[in-house]
């Protein structure tokens, strides 16, 4: 049974850190590619970085490069995203995703960041 943990998520202040752990089970981890995407109000989910399954290759988009970090811990079976510098528009919905080219994809639950003063 597929399983996401999903932690780390609440309300910030701009320009305070926050970091999202999302611990899996289920599958075998550490061939998955992992990621985290996020949905704003109103707003379609976007992919926010990526990171493939020995860390070594990361991506970030372009809006929070600089800022936020992703890493994984493939024996806790746990990926992160640390997050600096939040700004409003970075409030959201945040979602863990594991996917592997021949076997699709499997979301977390989601957890709410809210970045406001």
């Amino acid at each position: 049974q597929v399983q996401f943990v999903e932690s780390g998520g609440g309300l910030v202040q701009p320009g305070g850190p926050l970091r999202l752990s999302c611990a899996a089970s289920g599958f075998p981890f550490s061939s998955y590619d992992m990621g985290w995407y996020r949905q704003p109000p109103g707003k379609k989910r976007e992919l926010v970085a990526s990171i493939s399954r020995t860390g070594r290759n990361t991506y970030y988009a372009d809006s929070v490069k600089g800022r936020f970090t992703i890493s994984r811990d493939n024996a806790k079976n746990t990926v992160y995203l640390q997050m600096n510098s939040l700004k409003p528009e970075d409030t959201a919905v945040y979602y863990c995703n594991a996917r592997r080219w021949d076997r699709g994809d499997h979301w977390g639950q989601g957890t709410q960041v809210t970045v406001s003063s």
